[in-house]
Parts: C-alpha cells; sequence; structure tokens
C-alpha cells in the first residue's frame, strides 16, 4: 500500500470527504495541523487505535491526545476545573493540550488514554477542526512519524517515513508552529508543566496568574505524551550547545551565530539568521531531518535561547540528544 496524497489547496472538499471515509473505514489518516502533522485515528474504535500504535510503533503506555472540533465537544469527554476551562477559552483553537479527568460515560477507549483516568485534549486549528466536526467524534493524533523520531512538519517528512504503511495523507503546506502542544495538567492552584509547545509559559502565566511548576526530570509514570527522555530524535546523534562543530559534523545554529569551524562543518542550518524564536520552532524539525539526511557523524547544535517558545525548542533538543534505548 502506498498512501494517497491530497493537497488542500486543489480541493479541500475532496480532501475533507476522503479524510473522513478513511476515518470511519477504521483507518488512520495523516492530516496537517498548526503544530505538526498527525496520525488521527477515530478515538472511540478500539481497532483504529491499535492500528495508530502498529503504524508508528509507538509502546502502549503512552497515551494519546484526544483532538476535539471545539469546547462543546471537549465537554462532552471530560471534566473542566474553571482555570482550565479559561485556559481553553483563551487558547482554543490552538497549539495547548489540558489534562483532565474522563467524565464519567465517554466513548473514548482506553487504548487512547493507556488505561489512565485522566485524557489529553485539545482543538486543533484549521482543517483537523473540520475533519473532526464532520466524523462527530474526536480524533486520536499523535505526530506522524515513528515513535520516537522526529515529528513532521510536512506531508513529504510523513511520506518518506510512514507513506507504505498509509492509506491517505492530506498535504496542507508546511506546518506554521512546528513544535507540539504546550501540555498543561492543573491541579488547585498549581499549574503543571509537563511538556512545553507552542503555547509559552509566559503566556499561560499572564491568564491563569498562576504558578507553574515545570517537569524538571523524566517522570517515572507517564501522564501524557512527549514526556519519554529520548524522543525526537534523528539517525545521527544529537550534542547540545555546541561551540565547536567538525568537519564530519552537521551544525544547527541560531541568530547568524558564529561557531568554531562552521565553515568546515559537513552542512550548516541556521534555524533562524534574523534571532526570531517563532521561526526557529517552525523550521526545528525540518532542519533536523534535513541534517540528519546526509548522514553525519553527528548533529552539533548551538545554543538557543531558553524564553519563549525557545522552551519549548530546547525540550526537543534535549530528547533528541538523550541517550537511548
Amino acid at each position: 500500500m502506498t498512501a494517497r496524497i491530497i493537497h488542500l489547496r486543489s480541493d479541500e472538499e475532496d480532501a475533507l470527504h476522503a479524510a473522513v471515509d478513511t476515518l470511519r473505514e477504521g483507518l488512520p489518516v495523516a492530516l496537517p495541523t498548526e503544530t505538526v502533522y498527525g496520525l488521527a485515528a477515530d478515538a472511540t474504535n478500539p481497532l483504529a487505535l491499535t492500528r495508530i500504535y502498529e503504524t508508528k510503533g509507538r509502546p502502549r503506555f503512552n497515551p494519546l491526545i484526544c483532538h476535539m472540533a471545539d469546547f462543546a465537544m471537549a465537554e462532552q469527554h471530560a471534566l473542566f476545573d474553571p482555570v482550565s476551562q479559561r485556559l481553553a477559552e483563551h487558547f482554543w483553537p490552538g497549539p495547548l493540550t489540558l489534562i483532565l479527568p474522563l467524565k464519567e460515560g465517554t466513548p473514548i477507549h482506553p487504548l487512547a488514554t493507556a488505561g489512565l483516568a485522566t485524557v489529553g485534549v485539545r482543538v486543533p486549528v484549521g482543517f483537523a477542526g473540520s475533519v473532526i466536526r464532520r466524523l462527530g467524534r474526536p480524533l486520536a493524533a499523535p505526530s506522524a512519524n515513528t515513535s520516537g523520531k522526529v515529528s513532521p512538519t510536512s506531508a513529504q517528512h510523513v511520506a518518506e517515513d510512514l507513506g507504505e504503511k498509509l492509506a491517505l495523507i492530506i498535504d496542507g503546506g508546511a506546518a506554521p508552529v512546528g513544535v507540539e502542544s504546550t501540555i498543561l495538567c492543573v491541579e488547585g492552584n498549581t499549574v503543571r508543566l509537563l511538556r512545553p509547545g507552542g503555547v509559552s509559559a509566559e503566556q499561560i502565566e499572564a491568564v491563569t496568574r498562576l504558578p507553574i511548576v515545570r517537569q524538571e526530570a523524566p517522570a517515572a509514570t507517564i501522564e501524557a505524551p512527549g514526556m519519554l527522555a529520548s524522543h525526537y530524535a534523528p539517525g545521527a546523534p544529537v550534542r547540545l550547545n555546541a561551540v565547536a562543530v567538525g568537519p564530519d559534523e552537521a551544525l544547527i545554529c541560531f541568530g547568524n551565530q558564529e561557531v568554531a569551524g562552521q565553515n568546515e562543518a559537513a552542512a550548516l542550518f541556521d534555524l533562524s539568521p534574523a534571532g526570531d524564536l517563532a521561526e526557529a520552532a517552525a523550521n526545528l524539525f525540518d532542519y533536523l531531518k534535513k541534517a540528519d539526511a546526509i548522514r553525519p557523524r553527528g548533529i552539533a547544535v548551538a545554543a538557543v535561547p531558553n524564553e519563549g517558545l525557545g522552551e519549548a525548542i530546547n525540550d526537543r533538543l534535549a530528547r533528541a540528544a538523550a541517550p537511548r534505548s
């Protein structure tokens, strides 16, 4: 099987119809979102969910985010505390996932939640939301890549990795945010940041006026996607905060900074010559893939400021550079 690819710019209604029909057959579909491309399947269908895990090679103890058409749909499946509701109203649709208690009677299958009593919920921007609305059911949609590898930000990335395993890929162009959603869990008057992402900690604090507790080390229990120590990894080893680069290494830098030996590097990629963290986030996974494609001995990454979206960028880089099992 080779995936059919439909371009949104050519015929969005055809793409919508094809996506919904394929999902109703219980097959996963690769969909564009504002963060990265997702491997979507009906969150209420255990066979469809099993196909997500099999296609990605994803461990089943790692829960899936369930995507909703809007806040009203989310309320049918999860229980909102006042702070979570305020966050949802402010940031949805958008790159924010909330970990919430499952509502009694929800048809979301335990395979989507890894058997937990909570569910990660978000409302995506654009075409994916239209698909969910037409389908009438939530979609589980982790990133559309082999588990642990670099997340896809284009349909081409998906096709190169999973194209032989999928029936359908919807091509919506480059993902504008480029990193996955921020994942939060509200506990009383505390907001726990389980994964930095497309909404910055500063933005969250401005809305909640509450302190953010960060996950400082890999958790013993997986509560949400993206919490594995080694994740988002290219084939070549990654080293961080590089101040020098060898001729057999690819270099990824930021802000047009100078790195010793860069003129002799196997390849050079600047996440944002202008020092724009939003541009850097949008380019991150694509540049990791391009650097890896030249098969260097390693990928050296220069320092990126750890503020705003830089926190999410550094989180992904740290997991890409983590020791691998």
